[in-house]
């Protein structure tokens, strides 16, 4: 079959220009990505400026016709409105969500807010990732993610043709980081919260030791802060082998509902019992004992109005903690008790292991299949934990060990995906 070749989807024709006498015109057939040939035209008082005009009109077109929400002409913006109103109708927890709103807000957004989105080239983007590197190897993966989402939304709606974020140089993780604790820095947390608001001339009413209890736990567990600071009594069972706790809740902060219990955790995989070392299981029996039978939906770690503590005073304590141990500028947080938890399992039983006891991965065998799940509960995390961390006599052997490639990304797990200090 003979004639003029079809023009390609995405390209266009001869541009025509008339000289209308004082003005131009410009035009030419452009096929769009539905397969369809449609005008496009463009005036102005030059042949210069027509023929720059219609290429912006070229360049800028939605490619799949009329109708579209966003193309290539789109500010950044608007991109950003509808992938927010998109995020609102996911399946993801409300943290998620608003850790997602913050990068997008702070560091995402101020770059990219001058752009099209027909500008957002690679180059750019990586002239973004690496100053975001420049700050922290954690808060560039962040950022990758978020635009990762963000330009597959913009690929769905057929609002640019490729992923501005291929070719992108890899982000690489920055070499000796510190990762988890020493056991000298866990042995100096431990004897300056026990120590904290102690001493003479302290103002106002004394610790009752409940920081201190939970900082106890939460070394012994390897639990999120808001986990322990959900358990409740009838989440905790003593069995032949040793104490186990059921992880079926936490304690969240959200901007509009305040501090509360969720009555779930962060994920299914969160969902899950675990054997707790003995002594942490002590600190929990000694709370336990001060708890009436009507009280076990209460939360053991409480202030004295009965009600959750909040992850926020916890932080604001363990930071006042930190800075009387001498350890002040390390970065160190109440996630640090997950993370050398986390490394000493890892070294210890395997990385999969340790993901499946942080909460990381669902078991192997799902309880929902048996009639009696309690019926045996593996006890080595919980024996691993207790030698290694123990306040009399703990053998630091698995915390002196390097980090291996597996256990960073464990570790990095902990820290980029879970939100919590």
């Amino acid at each position: 079959m003979s004639g003029r070749p079809r023009t390609s989807i995405g390209t266009f024709g001869e541009i025509r220009i008339v000289d209308l006498g004082g003005r131009y015109r410009a035009e030419t057939r452009y096929r769009d990505l539905d397969g369809r040939l449609r005008k496009v035209r463009a005036t102005a008082r030059s042949m210069r400026a027509v023929q720059s005009s219609i290429k912006d009109r070229l360049a800028s077109r939605v490619g799949y016709g009329g109708g579209g929400l966003l193309s290539l002409s789109s500010p950044f913006g608007d991109l950003a409105q509808l992938w927010l109103e998109d995020l609102e109708v996911r399946d993801i927890s409300e943290g998620t969500k608003e850790n997602y709103r913050d990068d997008l807000r702070l560091h995402v957004l101020p770059f990219f807010a001058s752009y099209t989105l027909g500008e957002l080239s690679t180059g750019r983007v990586e002239v973004f990732l690496k100053s975001e590197l420049a700050v922290s190897y954690s808060r560039a993966k962040h950022s990758k993610t978020l635009l990762s989402m963000m330009f597959a939304f913009a690929l769905r709606h057929d609002a640019i043709p490729r992923n501005p974020l291929e070719g992108t140089s890899d982000l690489i993780r920055p070499k000796h980081v510190v990762q988890a604790m020493t056991l000298v820095q866990v042995q100096q947390i431990r004897a300056a919260v026990a120590a904290w608001r102690t001493g003479p001339g302290v103002l106002g009413p004394r610790p009752d030791g409940t920081v201190r209890d939970v900082c106890e736990v939460l070394l012994g567990t390897s639990m999120r802060p808001g986990e322990v600071l959900a358990l409740r009594p009838v989440d905790i069972t003593e069995t032949r082998q040793g104490m186990v706790a059921h992880i079926q809740g936490t304690v969240v902060e959200r901007k509009k509902t305040g501090c509360h219990r969720q009555d779930h955790p962060k994920t299914d995989a969160s969902n899950r019992r675990i054997p707790v070392p003995e002594f942490a299981a002590r600190v929990i029996r000694e709370r336990l004992a001060q708890l009436t039978p009507d009280q076990s939906e209460v939360t053991i770690f409480h202030n004295r109005y009965g009600k959750v503590l909040t992850l926020h005073n916890l932080r604001r304590t363990f930071r006042e903690v930190v800075k009387d141990a001498g350890l002040e500028g390390l970065g160190i947080t109440p996630r640090w008790y997950r993370r050398t938890g986390a490394t000493i399992l890892a070294r210890g039983i395997g990385v999969d292991a340790a993901a499946t006891y942080l909460g990381h991965t669902s078991t192997v065998i799902t309880e929902k299949h048996y009639i009696q799940p309690d019926a045996f509960i593996d006890q080595t995390p919980a024996i691993m934990l207790d030698r290694s961390l123990r306040p009399v006599d703990p053998d630091g052997t698995l915390l002196a060990g390097r980090v291996s490639d597996e256990e960073d990304d464990l570790l990095d797990t902990i820290d980029e995906a879970e939100g919590e200090g």
